[in-house]
């Protein structure tokens, strides 16, 4: 099932025993689904192409600005102005032309959110506000796909995994409830680069783990990452049962 140039572009993950030719095939056959892309958006979009994811979906509605070059390192000047989702494609496109790349370039409403989560195989939340990241998570509830979430404002960052699959399993809701009315964004706050660089990477390596089937996943966990200190703290999540979003549902 994998081409002599495929064997090729990805013998250095193929050489891995935990990868082998059979997660090859697995990432091969793997769908995921982007939701911002952005800074945590373009690692990830960057990494799961690179290693041969076969189906990447890449949502956002929004344009390349200036000001995002500094940390979303898949758009370039030249893209300045271009939907993110067009950049995005055209550097994907050149970076490994063996997969295939589904645009979507308008907001996502409910109905179009739960159509798009049902198409594949895990989510990625690169988004940068409560709102949206509450959405994702219901639909990723309802449909039984699991969510790799991550999210970065000026010094810090934390990621986990949420996997409706797993009877264990807390959703995103069990963590964050009904979020915080002063919720922050980087454009107030501000973000350093590396830092969305380096949740967005762990967020791609937590994607391909599910996919090809290999290592242990952050579900159950929330990574925090102090970016000024170079510290990183790990807290254990479960599962709530009263939880308005996940408590009725069984893994």
């Amino acid at each position: 099932m994998l081409t002599d140039q495929e064997l090729l572009r990805y013998s250095r993950q193929i050489l891995l025993g935990q990868v082998d030719i059979e997660g090859q095939i697995r990432l091969k056959a793997g769908r995921a689904l982007i939701i911002g892309l952005g800074g945590l958006g373009s690692p990830v979009a960057l990494y799961l192409a690179a290693a041969g994811v076969g189906q990447l979906h890449l949502a956002d509605f929004d344009s390349v600005d200036l000001t995002n070059l500094q940390r979303q390192v898949i758009h370039d000047t030249h893209s300045i102005g271009q939907p993110k989702v067009d950049s995005a494609m055209a550097r994907l496109a050149a970076i490994n032309p063996e997969i295939e790349l589904v645009a979507h370039r308008t907001a996502l409403d409910v109905d179009s959110l739960a159509a798009a989560v049902a198409a594949v195989d895990v989510v990625l939340d690169c988004s940068d506000n409560f709102a949206t990241r509450e959405a994702v998570n219901a639909a990723c509830v309802a449909a039984g796909k699991p969510l790799v979430s991550g999210a970065a404002i000026r010094l810090e960052g934390q990621l986990s995994v949420f996997d409706p699959r797993r009877a264990d399993s807390p959703c995103y809701h069990c963590l964050y409830g009904h979020g915080s009315e002063a919720e922050l964004t980087c454009s107030e706050a501000g973000v350093i680069g590396p830092l969305v660089g380096l949740v967005g990477s762990l967020q791609a390596l937590e994607a391909l783990k599910l996919l090809a089937g290999f290592g242990e996943s952050l579900v159950g966990r929330l990574l925090l990452i102090d970016a000024l200190g170079s510290r990183f703290r790990e807290l254990r999540v479960k599962r709530d049962p009263a939880c308005a979003v996940c408590g009725g549902i069984s893994g």
